[in-house]
């Protein structure tokens, strides 16, 4: 990675949906945001997130034995919320999802509008 840096925070306004119209997102959240990824290592953050991405987690959800919502923003720019209604649908009867109009993933606001 060329500039390891600029990546986080070019990822942070991403990942928080701050690139939005109407986004509420301060910019002291998005140094957190930088702060947190610039101290972890960078082998860890690249497993963390290689876990993360290509785990299927099917088999866990089945095993929960209480309905579950899962909350997702439909606006989220870095995990597909349609894969992951189906998966929760899919994985454990009578649980669902909510996808949150308009809202990033980690939203700490009000959807615009």
């Amino acid at each position: 990675m060329k500039d390891r840096s600029q990546f986080y925070k070019d990822f942070a306004v991403m990942f928080y949906g701050a690139n939005r119209p109407g986004a509420s997102v301060s910019q002291a959240m998005l140094n957190q945001f930088w702060l947190w990824s610039m101290q972890g290592g960078l082998e860890n953050i690249y497993d963390s997130i290689k876990a993360f991405s290509e785990t299927d987690f099917t088999e866990d959800l089945k095993k929960f034995d209480v309905p579950t919502l899962v909350i997702h923003g439909e606006d989220d720019q870095v995990v597909s919320n349609q894969r992951l209604s189906e998966e929760i649908g899919q994985a454990h009867q009578g649980s669902g999802g909510d996808l949150l109009s308009g809202q990033a993933p980690w939203s700490h606001g009000h959807a615009p509008g």
